[in-house]
């Protein structure tokens, strides 16, 4: 068994796995850079250890945070999500190191991580695709023009090594596809070092729907279950749900029987979320995060299963005997509080001068912040999840709004009212929600005007 593991993140996620090591008896060690060293995953460690400067650079110093490990005396590394989590090169490094990995083999992260790639390598496993381009966009304008007319219009030019809602864009007509497909390699190279991109046809109404896997090195695999995360801004998410709403039962069954087949087939350890878009009844699948998510809080609520744990014990070779729930017990519902103006979406760093978290049953807050907390302009918004968990999604929704009505964050803006509109929403309500779903209902002034939903 893990007797000390090193961190290598920060914030929320980096205090999740200091908690799930103190419930394994596991030493935990956190990294920090100067300036974050009163964020609570530093103050509850049982170690810490500042690796460098101010900043996000900071937490991608592989050499840097390789030495912490050693310093320590740390034989293991959990890197969260974001930041090294899935760079096959920090997954090198550690094992280069004699320090075990807790997540999947570089040449997983490597075949996963190139969205090209990846949909071929499922497309072999029996998992449907989007129909697309089978490979890297050509450079010749005439075989891009007879590729898009075959896919049929309109497509969706993607960045093979593309994240986070960057190198996507739309193209509804022929006239606008090679200046779209030369704007997207440029963002591509920008943003990735990689200027390759695929096409692949564009869905107008999809949900973006994702299966939580989890696999032992004894051979068993786990659909742990099914999340909503359709409520999207600018391709990032807001709102998840486990589980999926509205999904026939033999379809999820069926789509949980291909991804096991996938994962067993590609020798795949530890957690990891295949993501899809679901429309008019069938699934496609768009790429896998070889990681723990963000989201992961919603899929343990309603399988009984702490994933952190799980997560850490599959890679150090135990067994996993605590399975999950086959079915789900209840629904749950996650809400992404940022720290950032909820109209113009610009980030609102600052001092928190006041700090009330929503409670009673079914509440679950994960958050590194507090009142007197100082949120950094170097990192991402996000400062808290508010997570509820209740009989149906119909009670779920009106315990998240009763939750939102006691949070309180003082001295810097959030996205909370938000977030407030959204589950007032009448469409939100009643499971009419798609990825386009929030930009069609603030175009519709919806959202500021917003009709409650009757959900008694």
């Amino acid at each position: 068994m893990i007797r000390k593991l090193l961190i290598a993140n920060r914030g929320e996620i980096a205090l999740r796995v200091v908690r799930a090591c103190r419930l394994m008896g596991i030493e935990s060690v956190a990294v920090y850079a100067k300036g974050d060293d009163q964020s609570l995953h530093v103050r509850l460690a049982d170690h810490a250890v500042c690796i460098g400067p101010p900043g996000a650079a900071t937490y991608l110093d592989i050499e840097a945070i390789i030495a912490a490990a050693e310093i320590s005396e740390a034989d293991a590394v959990h890197p969260g999500y974001g930041f090294l989590a899935e760079n096959a090169d920090f997954s090198k490094a550690v094992s280069a190191h004699d320090l075990l990995f807790i997540g999947p083999e570089h040449q997983l992260i490597t075949l996963m991580g190139d969205k090209i790639n990846a949909i071929e390598a499922m497309r072999q496993y029996g998992v449907p695709t989007i129909p697309g381009s089978l490979g890297n966009l050509p450079d010749d304008p005439k075989q891009q023009m007879a590729i898009a007319e075959r896919i049929g219009y309109p497509v969706l030019i993607k960045a093979a090594a593309g994240g986070g809602g960057r190198g996507m864009q739309p193209v509804f007509e022929s006239e606008q596809l090679l200046s779209s497909v030369q704007a997207v390699k440029a963002q591509a190279q920008q943003f990735f070092g990689c200027d390759h991109v695929y096409l692949e046809k564009y869905l107008q109404t999809p949900r973006h729907i994702e299966v939580q896997v989890l696999a032992d090195k004894h051979g068993q695999v786990f659909c742990v279950g099914d999340r909503d995360c359709s409520v999207q801004r600018r391709h990032q998410k807001i709102i998840e749900e486990a589980p999926a709403f509205d999904i026939p039962a033999a379809a999820r069954e069926k789509l949980f029987a291909t991804c096991k087949h996938a994962i067993s087939e590609m020798g795949y350890i530890g957690v990891g979320t295949i993501e899809l878009l679901y429309e008019k009844g069938t699934f496609f699948f768009i790429e896998m995060n070889t990681r723990i998510q963000v989201e992961h809080p919603v899929t343990e609520m309603v399988a009984g299963i702490d994933l952190i744990q799980a997560q850490i014990l599959a890679h150090a070779g135990e067994k996993i005997h605590h399975i999950p729930a086959k079915v789900p017990r209840g629904h749950s519902i996650e809400c992404r509080i940022n720290a950032e103006d909820p109209e113009s979406l610009q980030p609102s760093p600052g001092k928190i001068t006041e700090c009330h978290f929503p409670g009673g049953p079914g509440v679950r807050v994960d958050s590194h912040v507090y009142a007197g907390f100082t949120v950094q302009h170097h990192f991402d918004s996000l400062i808290a999840k508010i997570i509820v968990h209740a009989d149906n999604r119909q009670l779920a929704i009106k315990a998240m709004r009763q939750a939102l009505s006691e949070l309180h964050i003082g001295g810097i803006k959030t996205n909370t009212s938000l977030h407030q509109q959204i589950l007032r929403d009448s469409d939100f309500c009643q499971g009419l929600v798609d990825i386009h779903f929030l930009a069609r209902s603030k175009a519709q002034d919806k959202l500021q005007s917003p009709q409650t939903a009757d959900i008694t």
